[in-house]
């Protein structure tokens, strides 16, 4: 038998995640305090919870509608229609996926043609530029700079644009940075969107962990309705990480595009899930801001310690992670990181992860226990400590 590459070379060519490809290392270890994963450190709230377990006891076991639960489907219009004065139709505007990664897929893969661009604000989550990969488009990576507080300003926006340009994701607040927009810089950003007709893929999965101000959604901007994706979830907001259940709301044609590719291969998420979601939009708010209250308060200690620490950083508005320079320690990310894991035992992510700019920094997420963060930054006031010796 004559032996062949039985990989796809398009799939051969990624490069692993630098996420978890970083935390193979952990697994295994003691004693490691991980400022790493992306995860809540909360429980699902107990009526979410509950909500879920008597559904399965009354049996609902079956399939879904490919679009989802028809009843989280109108829970989350009306919510949308509350929150921020958007209307869609439960219809034929909203797709319940299995996560926000799901729905981001799927839009990317409804929306491209082979060769078509998608402009990707960095530093970004790390399956973004993959994933259009995958689908046949090309990423054009668009570098923010720490003194722009790690934001795209529409002139940057503008020159990236060419005759390919097929969309943009933005993800705000941010995944890594904890950054986010004022409606008036959106604003300029949706003027260059709507010139050149281009699809936003609008990933505000941390929109409700906002702090100092309000959030701020893109369909809601002058005419953006008309040719963004909204997408959102309930993994971080509302500690469901492991019920996978996300929506994206738009477009009629986008979303039944999108509704097609996910009959063909998801079928639908979860029903004891969606159930369980039901509840989370219908009872959860109260919890939700209960867990934001401490994630502030964790916040504004890292913030102060890491500064205090040689790690100098910017104070993130939004979701839970902090992206501190590590310039001081002399170190690339990657050497950073190893070294803290192997000789203080802490867990954090490379800077290079999030692109190839960003190898001065590292990600820490502050979605962990507050007296192990207090550990961590003790560990890594002594680390830093060493290394500025060495310097």
């Amino acid at each position: 038998m004559k032996k062949k590459n039985f990989v796809s070379k398009k799939v051969e060519a990624l490069a692993p995640s630098g996420i978890r490809a970083f935390f193979e290392l952990v697994l295994g270890m003691k004693e490691v305090i991980s400022l790493g994963v992306g995860e809540p450190d909360f429980v699902t709230p107990w009526n979410i919870r509950e909500t879920g377990i008597f559904s399965l006891e009354e049996g609902y076991t079956s399939y879904t509608s490919n679009k989802g639960l028809y009843k989280l489907r109108l829970l989350i219009q009306r919510f949308l229609k509350q929150r921020f004065d958007i209307d869609y139709s439960a219809d034929e505007e909203i797709l319940i996926t299995v996560g926000v990664s799901e729905a981001l897929d799927l839009v990317v893969r409804a929306i491209l043609n082979p060769g078509e661009e998608v402009i990707i604000p960095q530093p970004c989550y790390v399956s973004y530029g993959p994933i259009v990969e995958l689908a046949g488009g090309k990423p054009v990576f668009l570098p923010a700079r720490e003194s722009d507080c790690f934001k795209i300003n529409p002139e940057q926006l503008e020159k990236a644009c060419t005759k390919k340009t097929k969309g943009i994701i933005l993800n705000y607040p941010s995944n890594p940075t904890g950054s986010t927009y004022t409606k008036k810089e959106l604003d300029t950003i949706n003027r260059v969107c709507k010139k050149h007709g281009i699809v936003v893929i609008s990933d505000e999965v941390y929109g409700d962990l906002t702090y100092d101000t309000e959030h701020v959604a893109f369909p809601t901007l002058s005419g953006a309705q008309a040719y963004t994706v909204y997408l959102n979830g309930f993994s971080k907001a509302y500690a469901m990480t492991g019920w996978r259940v996300g929506y994206a709301c738009g477009p009629r044609p986008i979303i039944a595009a999108m509704t097609k590719i996910h009959q063909y291969t998801i079928l639908c998420a979860s029903i004891i899930s969606q159930m369980a979601a039901c509840e989370a939009v219908q009872s959860g708010k109260r919890s939700v801001e209960e867990m934001k209250k401490e994630y502030n308060r964790r916040r504004n200690f890292m913030y102060e310690a890491l500064n205090e620490t040689g790690l100098s950083c910017l104070k993130p508005l939004g979701a839970f992670y902090i992206f501190p320079s590590i310039r001081a320690s002399g170190l690339s990310s990657l050497e950073f990181a190893q070294r803290l894991l192997r000789e203080q035992k802490v867990a954090v992510v490379p800077g290079v992860a999030f692109g190839k700019n960003y190898d001065d920094y590292v990600r820490m997420s502050y979605a962990t226990n507050y007296e192990q963060l207090k550990k961590a930054v003790d560990r890594m006031k002594v680390f830093m400590q060493q290394c500025t010796r060495k310097v």
